[in-house]
């Protein structure tokens, strides 16, 4: 008799220690989905100002249509892009574009001087530095859920209860631009 109170003792605690174990998952699961939500509602912010930006870039240099076509292709990219992967890169390829509209800019000293393209420089500058943001608060979620779910003893139970790896968020230009040799020149 004894020994039954013991099994059945032991059985409750492994049903306990299951229990903590997926609501843990469950829990950083649940913040890996959130933070990747604030994410999307950065770029869709930064994706709604490009074409603003481009209208107000028209006015002013109208025979640099390749370089507007470049940068609502690419926001159209980035809009209908999938996965973190895949939308790191298509972010990456706008982030591009958007930095030779800038370099663009420099060339028309009236658009540099055009109060709505500086308001909206401001504010994609703004939501660049909510988006980076976004994207550490993403990555720590998705460190934290990838740790959990690969220890001991909840590696055990993840693949069961279909708990897999999470990508990280890596911004494909910077990884490219590290990879880069830098090149010193003292002429």
């Amino acid at each position: 008799m004894t020994f039954l109170f013991i099994l059945l003792g032991l059985m409750v605690l492994i049903a306990f220690l299951v229990i903590g174990i997926y609501n843990r998952l469950v829990a950083l699961r649940q913040t890996c989905n959130q933070a990747w939500s604030d994410i999307e509602v950065q770029l869709k912010q930064r994706q709604d100002l490009v074409p603003q930006l481009v209208n107000t870039v028209k006015g002013y240099a109208k025979h640099e249509k390749s370089t507007l076509n470049e940068v609502i292709q690419a926001r159209n990219a980035a809009a209908s892009a999938g996965g973190v992967q895949g939308q790191a890169q298509a972010e990456g390829m706008l982030g591009a574009a958007l930095g030779k509209l800038f370099a663009l800019a420099e060339a028309y000293p009236d658009l540099k001087a055009n109060t709505n393209f500086l308001q909206l420089q401001d504010e994609l500058s703004d939501v660049e530095d909510k988006i980076a943001a976004a994207r550490r608060f993403y990555n720590n979620a998705v460190q934290e859920y990838n740790t959990g779910r690969e220890q001991f003893p909840a590696n055990l139970l993840a693949g069961a209860f279909n708990f897999v790896e999470r990508e990280f968020f890596e911004a494909i230009e910077g990884r490219e631009a590290l990879e880069m040799p830098v090149e010193v020149s003292f002429d």
